[in-house]
């Protein structure tokens, strides 16, 4: 077994932490005890590029009791919970390279390190993995029958691969099944986000004009909870649908260059590059926070930030001010990387519950049905999705109705009318 994580002494904190998280996800426990009897993933080797906390130590406790023989990596420099990263070697024997705040040249021989393996499937959070596997080590790609991919950016990466034709197995899309993007995108990303950023910067929302990036599932989240925190929503837009259904929810939508100037804080979560630009610091106010919630740190424009900036310095943890030339003062929170991980511990257990039972079945289907599928990108079986939901229902003790044989009748039948 190799790894390298920062320090194996920190093991017994991250199993407590493991094992608070697990206190909230019922849906994983139940899955590791089905899996740990049928075994469906034995023999096959997993090569997992995701965010190293908590939750994510759990799915890999169950993906372990199901057979399989697990290496994780992790799939941003800053996310990583360094006890977790130590525990899963310590309790779980497992192979982990993450080191939180590593550099870019250690984050990817990570990546080549877990590549090492010579996995049968690939788990992936923003597609680094998959790119990496296709581009750097395409001889690997004989024994792979298949991936998953976590969140909107990896997805998006992977439709572009997929277009291309440059995709060479078929991926599931966890990140499009309804149990991970309706829960885990909008109430996981809407209240890490928040926490992260409070965390950065002890600064009260209510009655400050927070400009949100975007109106996806993830961008509503983290609208609805500044909302709620007293702030003055803004959203920002490219998609008149999107866009209308902000106005609709009650928000203020306009323009990018408009919103720069009247914001005070600011959060991007849109999966596109330099969604913060040069243009936008230009007329920020003295003091605008700015933070990420989006994979990468590209949705802000760090390198035009630097080169309008006459200062740097680190005035709270994970919380940097630059000294622009005229004088005005702009804040960034973590580095532009993912706020609730980079300042925060991520999303609560509960919602990752769902989103990494996801992950777990989907990684059956594609063991059992790999070779039917072609080198494309797919959704959650449907049933897969329903079952997670049900689970969860159970386990917070909420029942819903069943279809009458008459109401099943009539939903099935043309000839009833008025």
């Amino acid at each position: 077994m190799n790894y390298d994580i920062k320090n194996i002494k920190l093991a017994e904190e991250g199993r407590f932490r493991m094992q608070w998280a697990a206190r909230e996800m019922p849906v994983l426990d139940l899955l590791e005890k089905r899996m740990a009897e049928s075994r469906p993933l034995d023999g096959l080797r997993v090569s997992a590029c995701l965010h190293v906390t908590s939750e994510t130590g759990n799915l890999m406790r169950v993906l372990q009791a199901g057979g399989a023989d697990v290496v994780l990596t992790a799939s941003n420099p800053l996310s990583t919970q360094d006890d977790v990263a130590a525990a899963l070697v310590a309790y779980n024997e497992m192979s982990v390279y993450a080191i939180k705040g590593e550099d870019n040249d250690t984050y990817y021989e990570h990546l080549y390190a877990a590549l090492d393996h010579k996995p049968h499937m690939t788990m992936d959070d923003g597609c680094d993995l998959l790119a990496t596997l296709h581009s750097k080590r395409p001889e690997l790609l004989d024994t792979v029958i298949g991936g998953t991919e976590e969140t909107t950016t990896g997805v998006i990466r992977l439709k572009a691969m997929a277009k291309d034709g440059a995709l060479k197995y078929p991926v599931i899309a966890v990140n499009d099944a309804m149990t991970k993007h309706l829960f885990d995108n909008r109430y996981g990303t809407g209240q890490s986000t928040l926490d992260g950023i409070i965390r950065a910067t002890n600064i009260l929302l209510a009655g400050k004009s927070f400009v949100v990036g975007g109106y996806g599932w993830c961008s509503r989240g983290i609208a609805m909870r500044a909302k709620g925190l007293g702030a003055n929503v803004i959203v920002t837009e490219i998609d008149p649908l999107k866009a209308l259904e902000a106005v609709m929810d009650g928000f203020r939508v306009m323009p990018m260059m408009e919103a720069a100037a009247i914001g005070d804080i600011f959060c991007t979560a849109t999966g596109d590059i330099h969604v913060f630009d040069q243009r936008h610091f230009e007329v920020m106010k003295d003091g605008a926070i700015m933070a990420n919630s989006g994979h990468f740190n590209v949705e802000i424009n760090i390198p035009a930030l630097e080169g309008m900036s006459k200062e740097w310095r680190r005035v709270r943890h994970q919380l940097d001010e630059y000294v622009l030339n005229d004088g005005r003062r702009l804040y960034l929170a973590g580095e532009g990387r993912l706020v609730n991980l980079a300042a925060a511990e991520g999303h609560p257990a509960s919602v990752m519950d769902m989103s990494f039972a996801n992950q777990a079945l989907s990684a059956i289907y594609m063991r059992e049905h790999a070779a039917e599928l072609p080198n494309d990108v797919f959704a959650v079986p449907q049933e897969l999705d329903q079952e997670i939901a049900r689970l969860k229902l159970h386990a917070m003790g909420v029942e819903i109705d069943q279809l009458t044989d008459e109401q099943e009748a009539y939903l099935s039948s043309w000839t009833e009318g008025t």
